[in-house]
């Protein structure tokens, strides 16, 4: 093991040693200060499973002592290439770091590495600690050295040190000289406000660097508040920092923490960090960043952000007809760099701002080869076109367009025919002399030459009303005779209504988005001034998008 915990700290590449940068994930405590957010143990360990796999150094597992979950995980915490670090504060006023409770519950959790985060804001000693100045020195001289001699890698968290550094330079450098005479590994530069801008980021850290704190033990902690959280760390880091601490999708409080998703992809990919630094994250992990971002979103059961640089479903989505043409040609003349080494996909969806040069790409990617100057290209075109007249949009709903091509080219299997359907929607008194909805839809399909009626409510196994969309989708899947078990792995993620139209001509559009085991995660759209309606033609899409995929494969 070198100074910093990790085999390999430098490596030679082309005759040039590149420096080693730290990453510290604080998802499973920072993350779980998001609005919304609430991590199960079971939870904490799977999140913790995906970090080490990829590659960061260190993975903070929260505060024991001060919540349940938190004492559970360390308790449960299992054997990680990562140092895992247990997170606290400084030892109170008034008592010894021997005999202060708090912090002793840290030390017990028995991990590598400490984190101790403590006041350097002159204004936050006095008002919100309500102590002398001094005091807080000696708190953190004294809690930092009884975690070294207690054999850890002590980490000091300087927190509000920019605000506190703008207000009053000499204090908040003499709170991390006493952490750093008193033996700690890192210091961490908290932007804990998330309002110093990157330029100001690189000032200060060159002036702390300058002041006697050498750069290989200074890390960075940002938020996003100005959005400037990704671009502070790389400042601070040009700065001479050489941690770096962050959140998986950059969950944290109010407006979160620096992502790693992004800093990541930057640092691997991006000169000059690229050729001067090296990392714990290897090409191949590397490849599984877009999924490691996107089960977050599902431990979270929240939908990904389509926008999010490097993993996102827009990410390399070119819908303009220009931009598709010259994507043909050479795809560096519209994108960074390969979506394929963060393990993401090229997408060129449809729309009415399509050309013919979209259109090929994008069956293309569907298995339909259709030459150039064909008729049938200008078909779908002018038919895509008429639907988004009428409200539709393919360019979020890949597999609803497919569907549409096919269909238009006379290659879209009839796997089933629907004679009918009825939702209906009752209001009544439960046990408990309580009103509730339950809804309660009727299909009947014609599938293998016959026709079969099913039937579903709306109330699922907890007693809770799904509503008239999820006893439609129930009833439909639940009985398509040889198909059955081609969609018995699918299940629908996301459900969005918007209305395209006002007053009373108003349109529905309805987007479903749906998953399988394989992973495979596909969006599809119906249209109608009733929502029923427009759910019910999204929800067909959605199978026979399924039932196209399980055939193909067959």
């Amino acid at each position: 093991m070198d100074e910093g915990g990790v085999v390999g700290a430098n490596k030679v590449v082309a005759d040039v040693v590149r420096e080693r940068l730290f990453l510290y994930d604080t998802t499973l405590r920072d993350g779980q200060q998001t609005q919304g957010v609430q991590f199960s143990t079971p939870e904490k360990l799977q999140i913790c499973a995906m970090l080490d796999r990829l590659g960061v150094d260190y993975i903070e597992g929260g505060w024991p002592g001060a919540n349940p979950t938190d004492s559970a995980f360390f308790a449960e915490a299992p054997e990680t290439r990562a140092r895992m670090a247990a997170f606290g504060m400084t030892k109170r006023a008034g008592r010894s770091a021997e005999n202060d409770d708090v912090l002793a519950a840290v030390v017990n959790a028995g991990t590598q590495s400490v984190c101790l985060v403590g006041k350097t804001h002159d204004f936050h000693v006095t008002t919100a600690l309500g102590i002398e100045l001094d005091e807080n020195v000696e708190n953190i001289r004294a809690s930092v050295k009884h975690l070294v001699t207690q054999g850890r890698e002590a980490l000091f968290d300087a927190e509000h040190f920019f605000d506190g550094y703008k207000a009053n330079a000499a204090y908040a450098l003499e709170c991390l000289k006493a952490a750093h005479e008193a033996g700690a590994r890192w210091i961490v530069l908290c932007d804990t406000n998330g309002g110093t801008l990157p330029v100001e980021i690189g000032q200060i850290v060159g002036e702390v660097i300058a002041a006697g704190i050498p750069g290989d033990h200074l890390g960075i902690h940002t938020h996003n508040d100005t959005a400037n959280a990704v671009a502070g760390s790389l400042a601070a880091v040009d700065a001479g920092v050489r941690q770096i601490q962050g959140t998986l999708n950059g969950l944290g409080e109010r407006c979160g923490n620096a992502n790693l998703v992004t800093l990541i992809p930057t640092l691997l990919l991006k000169e000059p960090y690229r050729s001067r630094y090296e990392t714990g994250v290897s090409e191949e992990a590397l490849q599984g960043l877009t999924q490691v971002s996107r089960q977050l979103d599902d431990i979270l059961n929240r939908v990904p952000v389509k926008q999010a640089p490097f993993v996102g479903a827009s990410a390399f989505a070119h819908k303009a007809g220009l931009h598709a043409s010259a994507i043909l040609k050479d795809p560096s003349t519209y994108e960074h760099v390969d979506p394929g080494v963060v393990g993401n996909t090229r997408v060129i969806p449809m729309s009415n701002q399509a050309g013919q040069s979209n259109l090929r790409r994008r069956l293309a990617e569907a298995g339909l080869e259709v030459p150039a100057g064909d008729p049938a290209l200008a078909r779908i075109l002018d038919e895509v076109k008429a639907r988004e007249d009428r409200g539709y949009t393919y360019d979020s709903a890949q597999a609803s367009f497919e569907v549409l091509a096919r269909q238009v080219l006379g290659q879209m299997p009839e796997f089933f025919e629907v004679k009918r359907y009825r939702v209906t929607v009752e209001r009544r008194k439960n046990k408990y002399d309580q009103m509730v909805s339950l809804s309660e839809a009727v299909v009947v399909v014609k599938v293998d030459g016959e026709k079969r009626l099913s039937v579903s409510e709306s109330m699922d196994e907890a007693g809770t009303d799904r509503g008239p969309v999820n006893a439609l989708a129930t009833a439909l899947a639940k009985d398509l005779g040889q198909y059955q078990e081609a969609i018995s792995d699918m299940h629908l993620v996301d459900f969005k209504v918007r209305i395209t139209q006002g007053g009373t001509e108003a349109v529905t559009r309805v987007i479903i988005d749906s998953e399988d085991g394989a992973g495979r995660r596909w969006s599809t759209v119906g249209v109608s001034p009733n929502i029923v309606d427009a759910s019910f033609e999204a929800l067909l899409d959605a199978i026979n998008w399924k039932l196209l995929r399980e055939t193909q494969a067959g």
